[in-house]
């Protein structure tokens, strides 16, 4: 399928959203996991990226928004059963909540892996996110062309998320209005997920809890926790990491069982109802999300308070055992219908 239509176009801005949201559970489980007394380092790294990829589902809202769509959260189709891959990818990237570990690592390494530089715009079943993002500005540029930008960026401004409405250290909310704020929102997308360039690892910014190192793209924050090192001026892909060290203490992880189900665990019981309340928020969350988006951007704020209300709740849950003898419960991620919300 290539964008061919702004149907087209506002199709593929979707799948971003889509896109940009299903790499958030999996943070937020793994960094759920972490014994902050052992990994403080990997909880920063994690956290760090989680925050960014709101700031880009932000974007794509943004972007979506400018080009007369409407963003579209709070749906069963944002939270598709676990495990599950990249939506509308080539299915090589299976999406899994697992506690952080080697194996979540290696999720994170493949979810964030820069295309090669010669690598083609992939507009579905694409193989790395840089390559769906690339069609997405192939197809705008073309569109632009044909049609003007006044015809493209048809969309209503207040809808646009700015500054004031997400304040953060985590990189630039562009408001949306033409072919060149859009180009740049593409280029934060991308720059901190695959780095300034695709043999580059750096994304342009400062480390936000080491201001006094640049900060790489989320593929290479990946990469140094695998290696134990940080990267320094000078390094490259290739070199990898050869700065100082980071401690990672992969045994000061909680043993939350991976792709968890409300199912697995009786009706009734401690953890099905701490499950249950997690993903009532979890579906407010995204309701609130998708209000901010469709032209209340004041409402960030409230969104942003139900995720300090979901780290509680998965707190509880983490303090108590699944059931299986071994692991500890987590949370399930799992939609709930509007009518069935308590």
């Amino acid at each position: 399928m290539t964008i061919e239509t702004l149907d087209d176009l506002r199709t593929h801005l979707q799948w971003a959203i889509e896109l940009e949201h299903s790499t958030i559970p999996p943070y937020m489980y793994a960094l759920y996991s972490l014994d902050l007394s052992r990994n403080s380092e990997a909880a920063q790294v994690i956290s760090s990226v989680f925050v960014e990829e709101m700031l880009h589902l932000a974007l794509a809202a943004n972007l979506l928004n400018a080009v007369g769509g409407k963003p579209v959260l709070d749906s069963p189709e944002i939270l598709p059963s676990y495990p599950h891959t990249l939506p509308h990818s080539d299915g090589s990237v299976r999406i899994d909540l697992a506690p952080f570990g080697p194996a979540a690592l290696e999720l994170f390494l493949a979810i964030e892996k820069p295309a090669s530089a010669e690598a083609p715009p992939e507009a579905d079943r694409y193989h790395s996110i840089g390559q769906f993002y690339a069609a997405v500005e192939t197809g705008l540029r073309m569109l632009c062309e044909t049609l003007g930008e006044d015809a493209v960026f048809s969309g209503a401004p207040e809808r646009q998320l700015h500054e004031i409405h997400f304040s953060s250290t985590a990189g630039n909310i562009v408001p949306v209005h033409d072919l060149a704020s859009a180009s740049a929102a593409l280029k934060e997308i991308v720059e901190q997920g695959e780095g300034a360039a695709r043999t580059d690892a750096w994304d342009g910014n400062k480390n936000v809890f080491h201001p006094e190192f640049d900060e790489v793209a989320h593929y290479y924050r990946f990469v140094e926790l695998k290696c134990g090192r940080r990267f320094r001026t000078g390094d490259t892909p290739r070199s990898g990491p050869t700065g100082e060290e980071i401690a990672v203490d992969f045994d000061g992880v909680r043993p939350m069982r991976s792709n968890p189900k409300v199912a697995d665990a009786p009706e009734g019981s401690a953890v099905r109802t701490a499950q249950d309340r997690f993903n009532n928020t979890y579906c407010l969350l995204l309701y609130l999300l998708e209000d901010t988006f469709n032209g209340n951007p004041s409402g960030m704020n409230t969104a942003i308070e139900a995720m300090f209300t979901l780290k509680g709740q998965a707190q509880d849950l983490m303090s108590l055992p699944s059931g299986d003898g071994v692991t500890l419960a987590g949370p399930t991620f799992e939609y709930v219908p509007i009518d069935a919300r308590s």
